[in-house]
């Protein structure tokens, strides 16, 4: 007699918070099934903190700000929560739900590509961004050689921009906002 296929077990978006809260790991929330997230390499954290920082102080004083990997992202049109590593939200935070830790608004979303997320950062991941209406930039960030990939959203569809000099400027236009690719880059060990 052959073994029966084991069923996935669906969650509930309230069984989803309640492990979300007591857990020391972030997890993502797709359509009833949860995964966990792996922690990043030094390298990522410094990038991620490079863009943040860089971020945090050219947006100051405007009606844009920026934020870091805690808050989380809610994609209705995917029943998908997750955690970009950067996001900014310009013009007040839209939360969900009456869940402070959870925003639906983000103008630009930046993801530091690992070995393991890579394909899904670029792929899948990028098609349930699209859906988000306040999108207008999506930017890929390699953390083993200077890469940056930055998506523009335009009347015709998606601009791509390859960026793949250390001597290079993400220039994020929705926020009037230029990064040179030596400050994202800044203390980086290169393999």
């Amino acid at each position: 007699m052959s073994a029966r296929p084991q069923l996935k077990r669906l969650y509930t978006e309230e069984e989803y918070f309640a492990l979300e809260e007591a857990s020391e790991i972030k997890h993502e929330f797709y359509r009833g099934e949860i995964f966990a997230m792996t922690g990043g390499t030094v390298n990522h954290n410094r990038i991620t903190r490079n863009v943040l920082t860089a971020l945090d102080s050219r947006l100051q004083g405007g009606r844009c700000e920026a934020f870091g990997s805690d808050l989380r992202v809610w994609i209705e049109a995917h029943s998908l929560y997750t955690y970009p590593d950067v996001l900014v939200v310009c013009g007040g935070v839209d939360i969900a739900d009456r869940r402070n830790d959870t925003i639906t608004n983000p103008q630009v979303i930046v993801e530091v590509l690992s070995p393991s997320t890579q394909a899904y950062d670029q792929g899948e991941k990028f098609v349930f961004y699209r859906t988000i209406p306040t999108l207008q930039e999506y930017v890929l960030i390699h953390q083993e050689t200077p890469h940056i990939i930055h998506y523009r959203k335009q009347a015709e569809g998606w601009l791509l921009t390859d960026l793949l000099s250390i001597d290079d400027r993400l220039t994020l236009s929705s926020l009037n906002v230029e990064i040179p690719l030596q400050r994202i880059y800044d203390r980086v060990d290169w393999l």
